[in-house]
């Protein structure tokens, strides 16, 4: 007989009921007979015990296949992602992510790490700051030796999405320069040393991890004290005619434009959706917090359609 969930209740009553009627021997046995049914490697009996769910979407699923899942979204989309962004943003999310480099306040030198920045939308802006910067000193007197030491690390966990920034950083005359660093990695299991980094963004890519909370536990530990976090997110608005607006943009105008221009529906539906399962601004705050952080705090921009979240690292 194959030992399956509904026997696995069966036995677990049994176990419990033996534990009142007290006899360690009948204990044993339930036990035993547990045991036994496990050791017969029942596969649906231990995908369940071994892969708990988590959300892709709307959707429930394991955890074991969702990153998969996201990996097939972002080689979908890879070449009209910067075209998407643009389109569904209206161009806002280039003043956004300005808006998170002002905040990381770069400098020459710095050792950075951008995650999920395949791309490279955030490095560039990254670099080109810490070259004004280096500009300015040099023009003031100052030395710019530092500007040669410093690292901006573009990490991403899909190939496609490097393959599209490293294609850009050649356009823009950046193919070899050292001072950009593409690593495919993923975000929850970083290759990075202890207390490396100066600084570590991630920018519309926290909520397509499976575990938050590992990808914030990695931020901490590779960040050096003193170091600076900062996640740029679509999040949650909460104003009440914006939010109907803004949902109806969502779930009605976005998939569609997805198709038109993308030719993949499914994959800016999933986006829409994975939006709605983000936490709340107060929430992921709090989980920032619980990773380590200390001075967490977040600001909303345009109503909360996205929230730059920060935090140091003592």
């Amino acid at each position: 007989m194959r030992f399956g969930l509904l026997e696995l209740r069966l036995l677990i009553r049994t176990f419990w009921n033996s534990v009142e009627q007290s006899p360690l021997t009948t204990v044993a046995m339930a036990m035993r007979s547990i045991y036994r049914g496990l050791r017969r490697n029942d596969s649906r009996l231990c995908s369940y015990l071994h892969s708990h769910a988590t959300s892709f979407g709307f959707k429930e699923v394991r955890e074991d296949e969702k990153s998969q899942m996201v990996g097939k979204v972002f080689t979908s989309v890879a070449s009209s992602y910067d075209v998407m962004n643009d389109l569904m943003s209206g161009g806002l999310h280039r003043l956004w992510k300005e808006r998170l480099v002002s905040k990381l306040n770069p400098f020459p030198g710095m050792k950075h790490l951008d995650v999920a920045g395949g791309t490279g939308d955030v490095a560039f802006r990254i670099f080109d700051s810490i070259h004004s910067v280096a500009h300015r000193a040099v023009r003031d007197g100052h030395d710019d030796n530092l500007l040669g030491e410093t690292q901006i690390f573009v990490c991403d966990i899909n190939p496609n999405m490097l393959r599209v920034g490293r294609k850009r950083a050649g356009d823009r005359g950046l193919g070899d320069n050292k001072s950009l660093v593409w690593v495919e990695g993923d975000a929850e299991k970083l290759t990075f040393g202890d207390a490396t980094m100066d600084g570590y963004t991630i920018a519309f890519g926290i909520r397509n991890v499976t575990h938050i909370e590992k990808a914030l536990a990695e931020a901490y530990r590779v960040l050096k004290p003193g170091g600076r976090f900062l996640c740029l997110e679509l999040s949650h608005v909460e104003l009440p005619i914006f939010k109907d607006l803004y949902d109806y943009y969502s779930f009605a105008v976005i998939p569609k434009v997805g198709e038109l221009v993308a030719g993949d529906r499914e994959s800016y539906q999933y986006l829409v959706e994975s939006i709605r399962r983000f936490p709340k601004q107060e929430r992921f705050a709090t989980m920032i917090e619980e990773a380590g952080f200390q001075k967490v705090e977040y600001e909303n921009l345009v109503g909360g359609v996205v929230a730059i979240h920060s935090g140091l690292k003592f």
